[in-house]
This record gives C-alpha cells, sequence and structure tokens, in this order.
C-alpha cells in the first residue's frame, strides 16, 4: 500500500504544471530572479514600454511613464511620473510583479527603493543594434512570452542584415545628426544612431567625441564640413532650424541641398522602429551620394 501511495504522488507531481522561475542579467550585472513569469508589469521608460509591446507582453503592462505613446494601446496606460522622477507610491499602488527600468533615465536611488520595498527591478540600457533583439528576448523570459520575443528578435536582426547587405559597404558620407538647435546638440560614435549611420554607409562628423549626447559649436559644424545634415526635432513636421544652416552656403550639406528630416520617435527610441529611421537615413544617404555625380 504504501509503495502504491508513493507511486500515485509521483504520478500526480508529474502532471501537476510547472511553475519554473526566471532568472536573467541585466544591463547593468545585476541578478534578476522571479518565482514565476511577471503577470504586471511596471514600465519607467517609453522606449521599455514601446518594447515589451514588440515582445508580446503589452498585455502583462499595468502601468508606464510619460511619452508612452506608442502602440496606440500604451496611451490609456496609467501614468506613474516621467523617467527622470518615478512616483514611487503610485508605482507601488499598481502591485507590480516587474518593474523594468531605464540605466540613463530612472536615477538609481529610485528603483533602489523599489527594491527596499521586494519589487523586482530590471535595468535596461540598450545601447547597440545587438541589443535591441538581445533585450526584447530578455523581456520576452521575464513576461513568459518568449514566442512572441523571439519571433520579433528574428524579424529586427533580419531587417537589420538586408539594410547592412545593401548599404554599409556603399561609399562613405559624412553625417552630422542634429537632435536640437540652442544649443546645437548631437551624439558621438557610441551612441545608437551612430550604429545606424555606419549601417547605412554614413560616418558620425563628431564619432571622437566623450559625451553620448554632446553639445557643438556652429563653428564646430563647420569645420567638420558634412556631406549630410539630418535634424530630429520634436514632432513629425520638419523643424524650422534646420533650413537655418543654408546661411552658410560653403557648408557641403547646403550646397549639395542635402538637409533632410527622420522623425525623432524612429532615431531615437531603442525600439524595433529605428530600423524605420535607418530606411529612410539610407535613403537619404544614396540621394546624397548621387548629387556627387
Amino acid at each position: 500500500m504504501m509503495r502504491l501511495a508513493w507511486l500515485l504522488l509521483g504520478l500526480m507531481l508529474a502532471a501537476a504544471p510547472a511553475r519554473a522561475g526566471v532568472s536573467v542579467t541585466d544591463d547593468t550585472g545585476r541578478r534578476v530572479v522571479l518565482p514565476a513569469a511577471a503577470q504586471r508589469i511596471v514600465s519607467l521608460a517609453p522606449h521599455v514600454t514601446e518594447l515589451l509591446y514588440a515582445a508580446g507582453a503589452g498585455g502583462k503592462l499595468v502601468g508606464a511613464v510619460e511619452y508612452s505613446d506608442y502602440p496606440p494601446a500604451a496611451q490609456a496606460l496609467p501614468r506613474v511620473g516621467s523617467s527622470s522622477a518615478v512616483d514611487i507610491e503610485a508605482v507601488a499602488a499598481l502591485k507590480p510583479d516587474l518593474v523594468i527600468a531605464w540605466q540613463s533615465g530612472t536615477r538609481v536611488a529610485q528603483y533602489g527603493q523599489l527594491d527596499r520595498l521586494g519589487i523586482p527591478v530590471f535595468v535596461s540600457e540598450p545601447r547597440s543594434l545587438d541589443d535591441i533583439p538581445r533585450t526584447l528576448e530578455l523581456l520576452g523570459r521575464l513576461a513568459g512570452t518568449t514566442k512572441d520575443a523571439e519571433a520579433a528578435a528574428l524579424d529586427f536582426r533580419t531587417r537589420r542584415d538586408r539594410l547592412a547587405a545593401r548599404y554599409a559597404s556603399r561609399p562613405p558620407v559624412g553625417v552630422f545628426y542634429q537632435i536640437w538647435d540652442r544649443p546645437p546638440m548631437t551624439v558621438n560614435g557610441q551612441h545608437l544612431i551612430s550604429a545606424v549611420m555606419a549601417l547605412c554607409g554614413g560616418r558620425n562628423v563628431f564619432a571622437d567625441l566623450a559625451i553620448l549626447a554632446p553639445t557643438v559649436t556652429e563653428e564646430a559644424v563647420l569645420a567638420a564640413a558634412p556631406e549630410v545634415i539630418v535634424a530630429s526635432g520634436t514632432a513629425d513636421a520638419r523643424p524650422a532650424w534646420l533650413d537655418a544652416w543654408r546661411r552658410w552656403r560653403s557648408l557641403p550639406a547646403v550646397a549639395r541641398d542635402n538637409l533632410y528630416f527622420i522623425p525623432p520617435e524612429q532615431l531615437q527610441r531603442n525600439t524595433p522602429r529605428v530600423l524605420d529611421g535607418a530606411a529612410q537615413l539610407c535613403e537619404q544617404l544614396e540621394q546624397a551620394r548621387a548629387k556627387r555625380r
């Protein structure tokens, strides 16, 4: 009888659904351990919100910060402050079993508070084109949406490789990417946007600067003599300050009419949409090459 009881118990345990824990390493090297896939997630950055939806975990989001506006469904999420000023009480009130923070945006003290409240925190900091699909896969593991996340990661890598095969070896074009105008702000060679330029056969004329998003002077831009200037701005409309460069007629980008605009959310968020911006940039650099003839 005892043997039969143990046999029945073993069969019952074998038939019971497994609730395997999840263990991953975040972008700061911290180990994040969950007893099971997260069911209530709060995002502390707009790009994180977008990545979670792309990884198939949008249905598990219960809160997000301001400017989490893509996809449209994200606009209905309860707000918990901004990337740089998180409302800890609002986060805790949502009873999340996982919070995704942003290393460059969320202050360490703030996600430290969440740690002390016993809320697991995964810190994201995708800096390269390889980091985006890798992050999708990690988020999929955390949220239990591995199949969707792996499909999204594969799609990203396939699109990126197609762009690289077509454009990366084209004759190089010197590019000044302008984030803002007062003062002029750009990106250095460690920024994701620089990687997008390289994907398109572009060369960041300010790649050697030490700061990730440095300010520069007009004199520095004139000395760098970019063949192309690409502006972002704050919305989907071409900023008026892009055409302010036309007063410098000797600047190659002006002389050849290579002043272009790409909506900022398509290059300045580390999400799959960066390849939409990359496709636009690649075509713009092709136009610039054609004007050399």
